[in-house]
């Protein structure tokens, strides 16, 4: 995955259907989430579209994510998030602030308010997650 710094370079330069087209890809480039991992208890409720999250710790402490939907647009605003928390520790993720993290994509201004709504509860899905396996 590619890092948060990388993709805001990239994204600072393009127009508006440029975005579009890379957020696309970011979603295209998620590791494949297993049909067995879409429960309801990896579902983030207050999307538009069906989004699942699911955390993995890695034997470092680090944490890395599965994560899928079922709109591109979306997927690729779920990458972005897990961009920003990716191979942290789920302590650091529990405390880090996301939303800070994505300002300077300035989402709300950049997609329409029915593709962001659901940015707030994917971000406190991966963040409980990690506060459960922060203990």
């Amino acid at each position: 995955m590619r890092s948060l710094d990388d993709i805001r370079e990239e994204y600072e330069f393009l127009e508006a259907d440029d975005r579009y087209r890379l957020l696309i890809e970011l979603g295209r480039a998620l590791e494949p989430m297993p049909a067995a991992l879409k429960t309801d208890a990896t579902l983030v409720r207050g999307c538009s579209a069906s989004v699942w999250v699911y955390p993995v710790a890695r034997d470092d402490g680090r944490l890395h994510f599965l994560a899928d939907s079922n709109a591109a647009i979306t997927k690729g605003i779920v990458a972005l998030v897990l961009a920003a928390v990716e191979d942290r520790t789920a302590g650091d993720v529990a405390a880090m602030d996301v939303a800070a993290a994505l300002a300077p994509f300035d989402l709300a201004n950049q997609l329409s308010s029915n593709r962001t709504q659901g940015v707030p509860n994917m971000i406190a899905l991966v963040q409980d997650h990690a506060r459960r396996i922060a203990g």
